[in-house]
C-alpha cells in the first residue's frame, strides 16, 4: 500500500512571515538575505499538540505534548492534569520531560518525571548514554516487594524513557505514512519497571484537527512486560492479554518524525482515548529553540 502524502489546510503563521521578510531583504541586501535564510534552515522544528483524556467515555482530563527537533536532537515536554469531579477528588497532575538524540530510534540522553496526587506524590530522573542508563533515581524509593521481577543491569541497556517513545522517527528513506513505520518493538524503562510495546500496522485513515488536516497511521499496540513488575497481579495479566490497544502516527512538518494523535487503551473499567484537540507547528510555546542535554548529579 503506498502512502498518501500529507496535505496541510493550515500553514503556520512564522513560515508566512518568514517568507515576507526574507524577500524584502533580498531587494537591498543580499548577503543579509543568505544569512538569514541560512539561520532560517537551521531554526528546529517545533510541534505543540493539545489533547482530551476520556475514560469510558467521560472526560477526565488533559494533556499537552510540546517538541523542539533540532537536526538530529530532540526536546519533549509532556504534562497531564485531570479536570472535573475526578480532578477534585485526587488533585491528580504529572509533567515529564526527555531529551536526546534521533535517527532509526530515539537515543535519550535524560529523562525526568514527577507525578502529584492529592496524597502522595514521585519523582523519577535518570541520565543515559546511547540509550543505556547511568544514573537513575526515584523519590520515594521503591518497596521491595518479593515478588517483583528482579531489574538486572542488562534491562537498563538499549531502552528508551516513556516520553522518547512516543517519538517515532521513520524508518530508512522511505515515506512518513509507509505502513513499516507502523511496525517496530519500543523498549520501554520508566526507572522501575521494564517492558515492551510491540507496534503492527493496521490501516491508514484521513482525519481532521484543528492545525492538520491529512492521513495517519493506525497501529496496534501489544505490551510485554519485561522486568520491575509483579506478574500475579491482575492488573499486568490484563495488560498482557489486552488486544484492545491502538496509536495514530501524525509526521512532524520539517523533521523525519512522527507522534500520536491519538492513544486508546482499553482499561478494567472502560477504554482511556487520549485524543489531539489542536495540533500546531512552530509554535512559541514548546519547551525552547534549543535541545538541552540534563545529567543527574554525581552522587
Amino acid at each position: 500500500m503506498s502512502a498518501t502524502p500529507v496535505r496541510r489546510t493550515i500553514k503556520p503563521l512564522t513560515t508566512r512571515l518568514l517568507g515576507t521578510v526574507l524577500a524584502v531583504a533580498a531587494l537591498g541586501a543580499p548577503a543579509d538575505a543568505a544569512a538569514r535564510a541560512r539561520r532560517a534552515a537551521a531554526a528546529p522544528a517545533t510541534v505543540t499538540v493539545d489533547y482530551s483524556i476520556n475514560l469510558a467515555g467521560l472526560p477526565i482530563g488533559t494533556a499537552r505534548l510540546a517538541g523542539s527537533f533540532e537536526r538530529d536532537r530532540y526536546l519533549m515536554d509532556v504534562s497531564a492534569t485531570l479536570t472535573g469531579l475526578v480532578g477534585a477528588i485526587t488533585g491528580g497532575k504529572g509533567s515529564a520531560r526527555a531529551s536526546g538524540n534521533f535517527s532509526v530510534a530515539p537515543q535519550p540522553a535524560a529523562f525526568s518525571i514527577a507525578t502529584h496526587t492529592a496524597s502522595s506524590g514521585i519523582a523519577v530522573r535518570m541520565a543515559l548514554a546511547h540509550g543505556n542508563v547511568v544514573q537513575a533515581e526515584i523519590t520515594p524509593p521503591l518497596v521491595d516487594m518479593q515478588d517483583r521481577v528482579p531489574v538486572t543491569a542488562a534491562h537498563k541497556r538499549g531502552i528508551m524513557d516513556p516520553v522518547s517513545a512516543l517519538l517515532m522517527p521513520a524508518q530508512g528513506r522511505g515515506e512518513l505514512l509507509d505502513p513499516a513505520n507502523c511496525n517496530r518493538t519500543l523498549p520501554v524503562f520508566d526507572g522501575a519497571t521494564r517492558f515492551n510495546v510491540v507496534l503492527s500496522y493496521a490501516e491508514t485513515r484521513p482525519v481532521q484537527k484543528p492545525g492538520y488536516v491529512g492521513p495517519v497511521l493506525v497501529c496496534t499496540a501489544r505490551y510485554q512486560a519485561v522486568a520491575g513488575h509483579r506478574p500475579d497481579r491482575p492488573g499486568v495479566k490484563f495488560m498482557e492479554d489486552n488486544r484492545e490497544m491502538s496509536v495514530w502516527l501524525a509526521p512532524v512538518e520539517g523533521t523525519r518524525a512522527l507522534i500520536p494523535l491519538r492513544i486508546s487503551v482499553l482499561t478494567t473499567i472502560g477504554t482511556n482515548i487520549i485524543e489531539a484537540t489542536r495540533w500546531t507547528q512552530g509554535a512559541a510555546e514548546t519547551a525552547g529553540a534549543s535541545v538541552a542535554q540534563a545529567s543527574l548529579p554525581a552522587q
